[in-house]
């Protein structure tokens, strides 16, 4: 059984909403669900405990849908316990959930990266009667922190002419169902499936329409579609954009090609990586002036370098180097970020975004992306208590996983002021 207290309290809050944000609140946490969210004014709840956090400020935790890898760790080789690794990493850094993240590979490194990714799950949602999963559990409970939700396939089906650090020689077209159903799936109910591909590709249109009638979210990404054939791919299921503007051919004035197109779709939401470096500040600020908060997903895209600091470092069998932040393969192409997703809600808030619309890009619309927003993904009464509390510097000083602290500053500093990190 979950060592868990069956409700706890946070204090004098202020707690970002949907819509807004509201001070000096109380934050009712029951059964790893929020039960109550209560203005100054309002009596105060009854608590088995309690958590004072005045001055500081309570965001759903984030939820990272494109992510490589972090310490060490790379997505596609790592074993169920390297994610899990990664996963602490990135509950000390405010994400409570994420969707690991393939670069084209061989189909047998896609079988195994499958198999640690449904690992890892399998041992975060068993039960002690689960007895299938119950050594699993056992040995990956003390180090799993941020959920993982499914798998993101980047590729393998996209155009070799925006190939950005991937490498072509793993790149497909839809030739037949055959290539499709070659790629691995997670068989566990819930499991959440996303794809980016390129609609231009041979089949690429009728490889959107397959995915998209077997429940897998698809998004458009390292390509050079026009508008036409964008259409299409929307038609057929495509409602998404990765990386929105890096590996993709820019905006022409005769040629809006994906980004003129995308900046003219409503109904179009797109992920950003932002770093400073994928995508400068006043190009964030323009894409934001026209997507708005409401259509827009922050993303890491970060590698397994990421937590490491600067370095040589091996990573999809080639070497990449990160400087000052910067990543670089042997071919001079950005490979990835070594940022977090807290490091790029930090960024945002610098160019003036309030404190709901940095939920919004780091929470909610990820959530609405992969379809889990009734669960959770914002503040609201009956979902998940899947919680970041930061101070007035944007530090993390709490990350509460259906209603675990996953991480505590206080703790990590040895100031053992808060209930004991497994409980809550």
């Amino acid at each position: 059984m979950k060592n868990e207290l069956s409700s706890v309290l946070l204090r004098n809050t202020s707690l970002v909403l949907p819509d807004r944000t509201i001070d000096s609140a109380n934050l009712l946490i029951q059964n790893g669900r929020i039960a109550g969210i209560s203005a100054p004014a309002q009596k105060t709840p009854t608590s088995q405990s309690t958590i004072d956090l005045r001055g500081l400020t309570v965001f759903p935790g984030f939820i990272d849908v494109h992510i490589h890898g972090a310490v060490g760790v790379d997505t596609l080789n790592g074993s169920a316990e390297g994610l899990a690794k990664a996963a602490a990493f990135l509950a000390q850094h405010g994400v409570t959930a994420w969707l690991p993240t393939l670069v084209p590979a061989r189909t047998e490194q896609y079988a195994q990266a499958i198999g640690a990714i449904g690992e890892t799950m399998a041992a975060s949602l068993a039960g002690d009667s689960d007895t299938d999963h119950q050594e699993a559990a056992h040995r990956l409970k003390s180090m799993l922190r941020a959920r993982v939700l499914g798998v993101h396939y980047e590729g393998p089906f996209v155009n070799d002419q925006q190939c950005g650090a991937l490498h072509r020689e793993h790149f497909r077209t839809f030739k037949s169902i055959a290539e499709f159903d070659s790629l691995p799936i997670i068989n566990r109910s819930g499991a959440v499936h996303m794809m980016t591909l390129a609609p231009e590709i041979d089949g690429g249109i009728g490889l959107i329409k397959e995915l998209t009638k077997r429940g897998w979210i698809v998004s458009i990404g390292h390509t050079r579609a026009t508008a036409d054939l964008l259409d299409r791919a929307f038609a057929a299921g495509a409602r998404h954009m990765t990386h929105f503007m890096n590996a993709m051919t820019p905006l022409h004035h005769r040629a809006p090609g994906p980004v003129g197109w995308g900046l003219l779709h409503d109904e179009v939401s797109c992920d950003l990586i932002a770093d400073g470096i994928h995508l400068d500040r006043s190009i964030l600020r323009l894409i934001l002036r026209n997507k708005t908060s409401q259509r827009v997903s922050l993303i890491s895209d970060a590698i397994a370098a990421t937590g490491l600091g600067d370095g040589e470092y091996e990573i999809w069998g080639e070497q990449i180097a990160v400087r000052e932040g910067r990543t670089q393969n042997t071919k001079g192409s950005i490979a990835g970020s070594v940022i977090t997703m807290l490091d790029a809600v930090r960024l945002m808030s610098q160019l003036g975004f309030a404190d709901y619309e940095l939920a919004q890009m780091s929470s909610l619309n990820p959530a609405r992306l992969l379809g889990i927003d009734h669960d959770c993904g914002s503040i609201e009464e009956g979902k998940r208590a899947d919680l970041v509390v930061l101070d007035k510097d944007r530090n993390v000083y709490l990350t509460i996983i259906g209603g675990e602290i996953a991480f505590s500053a206080q703790k990590q500093r040895g100031q053992a002021t808060l209930p004991d990190p497994e409980v809550i």
